[in-house]
């Protein structure tokens, strides 16, 4: 992971978040506060602003000063949830990565964000597509069949009821949409896995 690369990438999950920031926005709408997309967009544009600054440093240092500056600018839940991501990511992983510690520095991140989102998978969250993205990746798929699990892990929250969130509130009514925090995370799963030019 080169500093170019990790600002490219930076700059890809800004331009993509910004490019769906409307539909995030009805997705949250339909069963929460309607502000998911706004959020990220306005988080994802604060990273933008400094990713020739972040890619200077090394990755685990750039992945936890990233994950910081998501916490302070994307507010609502989603801040401290996608920021806590980032962060433990960037506690757990190597300078220069492979599979296998990417995968269990994952795995200790998913768990992080389990903990302060007080949640688990099948709950209707962002965790619905981040354990099956990392048993996608423990299990050697490859980056575009990574991204189909992705996209078909945050459809599957359609047939979901939430159990945590401002959707849990809405019972059986927050069956039948998808939940914008698990379309997020697939969003840049698909960013990441075609800024490193591994999906066809």
């Amino acid at each position: 992971m080169t500093a170019l690369n990790l600002a490219r990438m930076v700059a890809a999950a800004a331009d993509t978040i910004a490019a769906h920031a409307d539909e995030l926005t009805a997705l949250d709408q339909a069963i929460g506060d309607g502000d998911h997309g706004l959020n990220m967009k306005r988080g994802f544009e604060a990273v933008r602003a400094e990713a020739d600054l972040f890619a200077a440093k090394p990755l685990p240092d750039a992945l936890k000063a990233i994950g910081t500056k998501l916490v302070m600018t994307v507010g609502g839940a989603s801040g401290p949830l996608f920021g806590t991501l980032f962060m433990a990511l960037g506690k757990e992983i190597s300078a220069g990565p492979d599979r296998a510690n990417l995968t269990a520095a994952f795995g200790k991140a998913i768990e992080a964000v389990a903990a302060r989102g007080k949640s688990q998978v099948g709950q209707k969250t962002m965790l619905d597509v981040l354990q099956p993205v990392h048993d996608a990746l423990a299990d050697g798929k490859t980056a575009t069949e990574i991204v189909d699990v992705a996209d078909a892990a945050a459809e599957a929250t359609v047939a979901m009821k939430a159990l945590r969130g401002r959707a849990s509130f809405l019972g059986e009514r927050s069956i039948g949409h998808m939940d914008a925090g698990a379309r997020s995370t697939a969003l840049l799963v698909r960013t990441v896995a075609e800024a490193i030019g591994e999906v066809a």
